[in-house]
């Protein structure tokens, strides 16, 4: 018998007690709480468990693939990196395949989810979908990071205010470098196109849309696009006469605007490593490319948290980055509110403060009773403010937020909002768990709203029930106010609200501050 070696990272003692001296597939139910997960094709044998509470997803690679790929996303999550976080290795010698052991990403969703839950016509949130992607292939060369096999199969996703956040899962071909060099981010630009392009086909035949190939080639082609925009605009340098503060302060802004705080501003002599304008080339004030008393601007950014660092500071709230960008306009657009209204400049701190007690908090307790499909509270509040923003413009005055409540609760959001993507996440049936006994169903928290007569279908046109199946976390706040709400059922941001805001006192109808419609 070969022996077994055991790493295995944080508070997981409860996966000692699994059976790993056995191969993967031959695992039995006995003792073991297997969940089945929406997953696509893989080429290893992987499983999902649940232990103490938490879900694991357990995959068995050969050794050295394991190796590396626990090594990857280690070194992702000391990057602070979205990628799925790695708990645990498990090694039987070297001829037999390690199980690489990662935490499952709750909250998230593939790919083929936001395709088959929503009609044709809802490119927007494709488009979405693949500047999510986009984002990912910068950051990750940012890092160092050589993907390799960078794909829609390979990325969840998570909701973020009006975007989405995309996670790396599969690290198996991945490389870490102390940077990348242009032929290899090019290598793995062109793997993204590809694999996009093939991805968008296979989903399009699935839900009878192969009309739309030509149009998903062309959105694959786009990623490549849009990650070269980025990939400039985060390394352009630009010769500026050093006297011109706005200038500067432009630059600054337009990375802020991106989410990147700027971690250092460099000047050096305009031309000084003999290349003159951006492509090598002599610039046009001079046969050397030299700008006369012009400096040229070089800028180092940090991690693409700007907002939620705000955020965090003036709040205690920590949140993504796009759900950061939404709240502190909701705080700004409050505060002038507050100082009209009362005829007096306010602190920053201080509205804040009161948005916090007069704005937030009343409506989180009013969205934690509608019952939506997810357990982000946040995230539903960034809801309603679109919702509400987008009404307004079609009524050409300010609707409010009950409007915009009922709105949400009906699961009526107009087509492109970020809103509609409610609908993605909305569960379709009981998870097909082994041992799972469906007459608990209730008690468990878990919902069949194929069941339920009367539900709105979100399904869209060529949607089928693909087995996604997900918790509805919200059947125990039902009529009741935010302060009763089970922590439990809340996810890390909600209750990260409980602990921020503090108890809540007597809830009050957000539309009663007369708070203008904003835009998100």
């Amino acid at each position: 018998m070969s022996p077994v070696s055991i790493r295995l990272r944080g508070a997981a003692g409860g996966l000692l007690a699994l059976p790993w001296l056995q191969p993967l597939q031959a695992w039995g139910e006995a003792g073991i709480s297997f969940r089945q997960m929406p997953v696509g094709a893989s080429r290893h044998v992987v499983r999902f468990v649940q232990v103490d509470g938490v879900t694991y997803a357990l995959k068995e690679l050969p050794v050295r693939s394991a190796r590396r790929e626990y090594a990857i996303l280690g070194e992702l999550q000391r990057r602070e990196f979205p990628s799925v976080r790695p708990v645990g290795l498990v090694e039987r010698g070297d001829v037999e395949p390690a199980i690489l052991v990662t935490e499952y990403l709750s909250g998230s969703f593939q790919f083929r989810r936001l395709f088959r839950r929503l009609p044709p016509g809802a490119r927007k949130h494709r488009d979405r979908l693949l500047d999510a992607m986009a984002w990912l292939m910068v950051d990750l060369h940012r890092n160092g990071i050589f993907w390799g096999d960078c794909s829609l199969a390979n990325t969840l996703f998570r909701r973020d205010g009006q975007s989405l956040q995309a996670f790396l899962v599969d690290a198996e071909t991945s490389e870490a470098h102390p940077s990348l060099s242009d032929g290899q981010r090019a290598q793995d630009l062109e793997i993204l196109v590809e694999n996009v392009a093939g991805d968008l086909l296979d989903i399009g035949a699935q839900v009878g849309r192969a009309e739309m190939a030509d149009e998903d080639l062309e959105a694959a082609e786009r990623v490549g696009q849009r990650y070269r925009a980025l990939w400039d605009e985060l390394h352009a340098e630009e010769s500026i006469d050093p006297r011109d503060r706005f200038g500067v302060e432009a630059r600054v802004r337009r990375l802020n605007e991106l989410g990147f705080a700027v971690d250092e501003l460099a000047f050096v002599p305009d031309g000084a490593d003999g290349s003159g304008g951006a492509d090598g080339s002599g610039g046009a004030n001079g046969s050397d490319g030299r700008n006369p008393g012009h400096l040229r601007l070089r800028v180092a950014v940090a991690g693409r948290r700007f907002h939620a660092s705000e955020l965090r500071r003036l709040t205690g709230l920590d949140v993504g980055e796009g759900q950061a960008t939404i709240l502190l306009n909701d705080v700004r657009a409050y505060r002038g509110l507050l100082e009209r209204r009362e005829g007096r400049q306010l602190d920053e701190t201080d509205a804040a403060d009161r948005w916090l007690r007069e704005v937030l908090r009343p409506m989180l307790a009013r969205l934690a009773t509608l019952q939506l499909p997810l357990t982000d509270l946040v995230q539903a509040y960034c809801d309603l403010l679109e919702v509400r923003w987008l009404l307004s413009e079609e009524a050409g005055q300010d609707v409010g937020d009950e409007v915009a409540v009922d709105v949400l609760r009906l699961r009526r959001a107009p087509l492109e909002s970020a809103a509609r993507m409610l609908g993605v996440e909305e569960p379709t049936a009981v998870y097909a768990v082994d041992g799972f006994d469906a007459s608990v169903a209730d008690d468990a928290g878990w919902v069949d709203r194929d069941a339920a007569p009367g539900e709105p279908d979100w399904s869209g046109p060529g949607a089928e029930d693909d087995g996604w199946v997900e918790e509805a976390g919200w059947a125990d706040t039902v009529d009741a106010g935010w302060a009763d709400a089970e922590r439990s059922d809340l996810d890390d941001s909600g209750r990260a609200m409980l602990d921020a805001a503090g108890p809540s006192g007597s809830p009050v109808d957000a539309a009663e501050t007369d708070r203008p419609a904003l835009t998100a």
